[in-house]
């Protein structure tokens, strides 16, 4: 039963990622994980429950990204940081392309239902706790600003990829710059 919820969920990440949150109807959802017309009406009541579903499995889904990110990583300098970072966002941009794209949907759905913010912003908070160890060892006076900051721009890189991919996408120069400006 978990398993088709996620199935259903999954897709919804897929739909809202990849047509938009006016295309995120029960039919696309259905149609999209390949289940019988009414199974997501039969897990998520209406569309408000459908989206907390989502914001619920997709913070699950980014949680487990990021903490197989800061296992692996585990960077002995800015240097490799960036490296890092700049693995993350093609990532993000490239395979995980829908799911970051549903991510800034919801940062949108969040303008008006305000109830969102709190689970969409409690990922990040435990992003910034590994940054700020990372950025505290090499050197950083402010660390938790400082990774404020590289997220932000992350989330900006990210955000101007999708709606402009560019084929030779490489960010890597601008967060080595980035990190050099934070650090120095």
């Amino acid at each position: 039963m978990a398993r088709r919820r996620d199935q259903v969920l999954d897709a919804g990440i897929q739909v809202l990622g990849s047509e938009g949150a006016r295309r995120l109807t029960y039919q696309a959802v259905d149609a999209a994980a390949g289940v019988p017309s009414g199974t997501t009406s039969n897990y998520f009541r209406n569309r408000a429950a459908l989206i907390d579903g989502i914001v619920d499995h997709l913070q699950v889904l980014e949680r487990r990204d990021w903490e197989n990110f800061a296992a692996a990583a585990g960077p002995a300098d800015a240097g490799e940081l960036a490296d890092t970072v700049t693995r993350f966002l093609r990532y993000a941009t490239g395979p995980e392309r829908a799911r970051t794209a549903a991510r800034f949907a919801l940062y949108l759905e969040a303008t008006a239902r305000p109830e969102l913010r709190p689970a969409l912003t409690h990922g990040r908070e435990t992003v910034i706790g590994w940054g700020t160890e990372w950025l505290q060892r090499f050197g950083s006076p402010d660390p938790r600003r400082h990774c404020e900051i590289l997220l932000d721009c992350m989330d900006g890189i990210a955000f101007h990829q999708l709606a402009f991919p560019a084929e030779d996408f490489d960010p890597g120069p601008g967060i080595r710059e980035l990190l050099r400006g934070l650090l120095d």
